[in-house]
């Protein structure tokens, strides 16, 4: 691989990103063979061609947190309306869970439930907002759902979904016009794994998705049967990408996000043999990109 005529330049580079953060952005352009990836470069490669996709992927990282947050914050108060009409503190009874939040954890044999109602607590606890300043000034005992929510973080929102039980799912996933509710729950825990990613600047481009989506069965979710019909897209970013459109289209219908992932698909820096994001041909043309 060849190095910039400046060579300070790419000193800086590896001094501020590491050489092993930024080698998985040269890991592309190596040649291959239909078994392995070589340890050499495809001629015309350079450190800049890294460099340009390293600064690609991490723009691409915060627009998919923009994206999960107002996906989160929406769902959140969602979840607060549903529980809610059980009670205040109806997310603190198990009896109000399903049979798997129900069951201990084999690893230390706790049940779930307690073990997600201890991580809320902690949360609300060592909480240095003003809201919460202000009830544990006020009252004693735990927050009710309503506050709660405000201090939940995405994996404590997703371990939860997980836990519901079936009416609560299916009024969720009736919301987001999600036909069946196991879509919900798996879209959900892939936004989590996404924004973890994300959240410790870990390389999302190209990278497979350890935890995959649930597909939608053939026209069940029209806006995204051309996910049905190309299987490869479950196992890159596009697949969370298509799940974050889609609910924003119902959350938030005036949002502009759907634009600026494409402004910034259309700034790919190409480089030797680097000629696709994971993005399927024609997705532009498709129903959930269109204004």
């Amino acid at each position: 691989m060849g190095m910039p005529e400046d060579q300070n330049l790419a000193a800086d580079w590896l001094r501020r990103i590491g050489y092993y953060r930024l080698s998985g952005y040269w890991y592309p352009f190596r040649h291959r063979t239909n078994d392995d990836v070589l340890e050499t470069f495809r001629p015309g490669t350079n450190l800049a061609h890294a460099f340009e996709l390293y600064v690609f992927d991490k723009r691409l990282r915060m627009l998919m947190l923009d994206a999960i947050e107002r996906v989160e914050v929406g769902l959140r108060v969602d979840v607060a309306l549903v529980m809610g009409k059980i009670g205040p503190w109806s997310h603190r009874s198990p009896r109000n869970f399903n049979g798997y939040f129900n069951k201990p954890d084999p690893n230390d044999l706790i049940l779930r439930h307690t073990k997600w109602l201890e991580r809320l607590d902690e949360l609300c606890d060592r909480s240095r907002e003003d809201f919460a300043k202000r009830f544990r000034e006020k009252y004693t005992g735990p927050f009710p759902i309503w506050i709660a929510i405000e201090l939940w973080d995405f994996g404590i929102l997703s371990h939860l979904m997980d836990g519901l039980q079936d009416v609560h799912l299916q009024s969720l996933a009736e919301k987001y016009a999600l036909p069946r509710r196991a879509l919900l729950v798996s879209w959900i825990r892939n936004l989590n794994f996404v924004r973890n990613v994300c959240a410790h600047h870990g390389r999302l481009w190209n990278r497979p998705l350890v935890d995959q989506p649930a597909i939608p069965k053939d026209n069940e979710v029209p806006l995204l049967q051309h996910w049905r019909t190309q299987r490869k897209i479950n196992s890159r970013i596009y697949a969370s990408a298509c799940i974050l459109q889609y609910f924003l289209k119902i959350m938030s219908p005036r949002s502009t996000w759907g634009e600026r992932l494409k402004a910034l698909h259309a700034e790919f820096p190409v480089g030797p043999g680097l000629l696709s994001s994971g993005f399927p041909a024609g997705w532009l043309m498709e129903e959930l990109w269109k204004s």
